[in-house]
């Protein structure tokens, strides 16, 4: 009967100090590498606006203040930009349904530039979004 007795007031418990630690060194690491891995590459000084919608950055068309275009950080021709941006659309259509053009363009850029970009990623069947400071 005493054996009974005793199993019964036996109480197992975990530590949970460690797990604590674990999940605590994870969240940091995955909060540093989400802001390494960001693709705006080259440096714009882009517009102020006031909405914000977080976009999936599929495919991200990027002009500076001296007017070079970039698709991604790889620069580009603009006489040529509507059959790279067809080409980079298509090859993300393996990926998304739809793929996302992000313009991120400079406020001392010239917007025709821009314009011919956003009848491009049309013409490609594309979501286009801007890149704005909030």
């Amino acid at each position: 009967m005493s054996l009974r007795k005793h199993l019964r007031d036996n109480h197992s418990e975990v530590d949970a100090g460690p797990l604590n630690d674990v999940l605590f060194i994870l969240l940091m690491f995955f909060l540093l590498v989400s802001t390494l891995a960001n693709p705006n590459v080259v440096k714009v000084s882009n517009p102020k606006g006031k909405s914000d919608t977080k976009v999936s950055q599929n495919i991200v068309v990027t002009i500076n203040k001296e007017q070079q275009v970039f698709i991604g950080t790889k620069q580009v021709n603009m006489a040529d930009i509507d059959s790279l941006l067809k080409k980079e659309v298509e090859f993300n259509r393996k990926y998304v349904d739809t793929p996302t053009v992000v313009l991120n363009v400079d406020t001392s850029a010239y917007y025709g530039g821009a314009f011919k970009i956003m009848e491009a990623a049309k013409r490609a069947k594309a979501k286009l979004a801007a890149n704005i400071k909030s």
